[in-house]
């Protein structure tokens, strides 16, 4: 079992362990929001999906503030695995981080992106912290549940909701192709479509503004794993599409997902 970081956060302070993951990807947040509609540079990674120097600027820092707090607790994110390859085995407990999930999004000049930074143990996504840097909107894991915090207010708990008498909203990517969506309709049963990008998906689910996000599609382990911590905070669920659990550390399989979907109530 690894040890524990720094006094000033126990693994066992849900409170204080939340804060200061929301406190980095706050700080990683304010660092790439002045570069977005900015025009950058975009590369092409190898698995064709893009990065820009923000994507870079945001994980640097992350990585440097999680040894900072918690030194020797491995770290899984996107850019250093793309760059260099994920790890073929991993520790019971790691964080998982996104530094800029919705990189597309960012670099259309779009708001839907997110800065993400997961813990695992187990297996399971047990704390996090998800920032809206265009909105400047926190979602973390407590003690009392899952919080969100908007500027200028107080935290606030919140939770997810049991679907309305006109029927469940599912959130869809800006993507998805007409008979996808047929498909996914049919078989989930949702009356309206919402479209949006990153796992805000997850946190508007937590939050009580949505019901489901069917992913029939594939996602990496650190993409999801910050808001899938959140929405378990807030009451809600995400399985397979059996209704099994959902895993995490799937090295052998280099950190890919499987399909999913996050319900609410």
């Amino acid at each position: 079992m690894t040890t524990n970081p720094s006094p000033a956060v126990a693994w066992n302070d849900a409170d204080r362990l939340g804060a200061a993951l929301a406190e980095i990807a706050e700080e990683a947040g304010r660092l790439i929001l002045p570069l977005w509609r900015t025009g950058l540079d975009v590369e092409t990674k190898s698995d064709n999906s893009p990065v820009t120097v923000a994507d870079k600027r945001a994980e640097t820092l992350i990585l440097a503030r999680l040894a900072e707090l918690f030194p020797g607790v491995p770290v899984v994110s996107e850019e250093d695995a793309s760059e260099f390859g994920a790890p073929e085995k991993i520790a019971d407990r790691f964080f998982l981080v996104d530094p800029l999930d919705g990189t597309k999004a960012f670099v259309r000049g779009d708001p839907n992106f997110t800065v993400n930074i997961g813990l695992i143990e187990g297996g399971q996504p047990v704390a996090g912290a998800v920032v809206a840097p265009p909105t400047s909107e926190v979602w973390l894991t407590s003690s009392r549940g899952a919080l969100k915090r908007q500027p200028g207010q107080a935290a606030k708990a919140v939770k997810v909701r049991a679907a309305g008498p006109g029927g469940a909203v599912a959130l869809i990517s800006h993507t998805m192709k007409p008979d996808v969506l047929a498909d996914l309709q049919a078989r989930y049963g949702f009356a309206h479509t919402e479209a949006m990008d990153s796992s805000i998906k997850l946190c508007r689910i937590a939050e009580g503004s949505a019901d489901i996000y069917p992913r029939h599609g594939p996602t990496m382990e650190w993409d999801i794993a910050a808001a899938h911590a959140v929405l378990l905070a807030a009451g809600g669920r995400l399985t397979t599409p059996e209704g099994g659990p959902f895993l995490y550390g799937k090295a052998a399989a280099g950190f890919r997902n499987g399909w999913f979907v996050a319900r609410g109530a």
